[in-house]
Formats: C-alpha cells, structure tokens, sequence
C-alpha cells in the first residue's frame, strides 16, 4: 500500500490512478477536505483511502501508519502560499517527518517530487541529472525542491531508505490549473475546447507564446505513469530521476493537435521566437527513467491534446 502525499491533487491523483492499475491500494492525505476523485471514484474504501492529515503534524501523520500497513511513499505535497518563511519551514517540516514515518513503519522506498526549476535556467538540453546544480536559486519551487535532494539524500544514506528524487517537467492535462503563469498550454486547449479566446494575461509580460517556442511539457497521465514506475522497479540504480517527455514540444505543435481534433478551429500566434522573452527549446534527458524503471510515453502530442478535450467536453471541469 503506498501512501500520497497530495494525493488529490493534480499529479497525486494521477499517480494514484496510476499505480491502482498496477495492481497497488493507495491511501492520499490531503491537508484539506479530500471532496471529490473524479479519477477512481468507485475505487474508494475499497483500494483508496483518503486521509484528512497536515504532513507537518508527526503525530497524526504517524497515526495514519495504524490504521494502514504501508510499504512505500510518493511525497507531491508542498507549500508555496507566498510566505517564504512559513514555506520553508513547512516544506522541510514535511519531509523530516516523512523519514520519521518511513522509519518507523519500516517503508522500503520513498519519492520525493522534485522540480526542472532545479535546474534554474541552465538551457543545455538535453538536460541531465548528472549535472552540477547552481546554488542559487530564482523561484520558490527551484529553492524549496533543492533543499530537499540534498536533505534526501543525506537522509536516507542515514537512515537506510531508499529515496529517490524526482525532477518534474511542465505538466498539464486533466485536473490541472486552467490558468498557468508558466507556461499557455492549459489557456490554448481550454479557450479551444470551449470555443473562446485564450487569455495569456497571467503569463510573464501578458503576452502571447509564439509558435516556435518550446520546452518539455508532459502529459500528467505520463507524469502519473512515471511516477508509478519508479515506485514499483524491482531496482534503482540512482537517487535523481528525471520525469518529462524527454522532447520538447512547440507551441506550434500544439496548434496543429488542437487543429485536427477540433477542425475549424482558428487560434493564430506570432511565428517565430519571442525575441522579448526568449524561452529556449530545453528538455530533460530521460535515459534513468526508461533504463531502471522501463518508462515509456503512451501519450504523443496529438493523443495527449484530444484526450484533454474529450475530458472537457465530457463535462469534467475541476
């Protein structure tokens, strides 16, 4: 049984999904009232069990190991509210006492969500882990995620824990935000699919993306798929994983998918690159993933676009 931190959540549900398909129960915590599972809604007191828990309260994440026999961990939850001060303390709150839980119901292994923003601009793609990181840090995330590799790594040498890190691409699809300061895909496919205008106003400057700029965006069935991988391999030969698409996709390509599965739609963008706010063609070098946890993509461009609008056309909106 494999516990989720932010098991509801837009990665932790996919995850979830994920691995009940590879025959494992799951238990989510949440911080907040756990409210729907659209993605195994018949599945849960059955193979799911939600868990109302803050993370940094030890002794009610360890009551959860009493009431459930768990043998690993996925870690997605953070803290990004916008106090830097309380973030960091939650975030690192959180980790330690996960070891603390994963020592004391004798887990095997545990995965620690980790970011591309680790990486902190470094565009020679393909990008690898093996590469030295910057100390320095310009986001909240990239900070916050290499505080807690390195933590990860210590701690588990010292406590005799499997970890691994996992650094997370772009990701978008079902559940996901439908506006994203990162990046225009989720704008771009939800104005399509509800037959309107996308609004780029959140993105840095308000403008545009421009058709050939791109970067690693995967689709979050992937994400969810990759992350069950590497829970479930027999083996890990590394502690820092890569999970992307290990290509990167233009936002020209994505008008095209969104073009043949809903034709006659029109979106236009500038051709080009933005020459004000250039985003380099980066992507992550995904060889780990594939080699110890035989990762492969299920989802293309094309696939990935029409399953996230059928998902919206059906009525599923978060």
């Amino acid at each position: 049984m494999i516990l989720i931190t932010g098991g509801l959540g837009f990665i932790g549900s996919h995850t979830a999904r994920a691995l009940l398909d590879r025959g494992e129960d799951c238990v989510l915590t949440q911080r907040r009232d756990p409210g729907a599972t659209p993605l195994f809604p018949d599945e849960v007191g059955k193979r799911v069990f939600l868990e109302q828990v803050d993370v940094t309260d030890q002794r009610a994440l360890l009551e959860v190991g009493e009431r459930h026999s768990i043998t690993g961990i996925v870690h997605l939850a953070g803290a990004y509210f916008g106090d830097p001060l309380a973030d960091a303390r939650t975030n690192v709150d959180q980790l330690l006492n996960l070891f603390e839980a994963a020592r004391t119901w004798g887990v095997r292994r545990m995965g620690v969500a980790s970011s591309v923003g680790v990486y902190d601009g470094d565009d020679a793609s393909p990008l690898r882990e093996s590469s030295p990181l910057p100390l320095s840090a310009h986001h909240p995330i990239g900070s916050s995620k290499k505080v807690n590799e390195v933590l990860s790594s210590y701690l588990g040498h010292a406590v005799d824990l499997e970890v691994y890190s996992a650094r997370i691409a772009a990701i978008w699809g079902p559940l996901g935000r439908p506006v994203s300061r990162f990046f225009a895909t989720p704008q771009l496919i939800r104005a399509a699919a509800a037959g309107g205008e996308p609004d780029f106003s959140a993105l840095p400057g308000g403008r545009p993306p421009h058709a050939a700029d791109g970067f690693d965006m995967m689709y979050v069935r992937d994400c969810g798929r990759a992350l069950a991988a590497l829970q479930l391999a027999p083996h890990l030969e590394h502690d820092v994983y890569n999970v992307a698409s290990g290509r990167p996709t233009t936002y020209g390509e994505l008008v095209d998918a969104i073009t043949a599965a809903l034709p006659g739609t029109k979106l236009t963008l500038p051709e080009g690159h933005d020459g004000e706010l250039p985003l380099p063609r980066i992507f992550l070098d995904i060889s780990r993933l594939r080699q110890d946890a035989g990762y492969e993509p299920a989802y293309d461009t094309e696939r990935a676009v029409a399953d996230y609008i059928d998902w919206l056309r059906a009525g599923n909106e978060q």
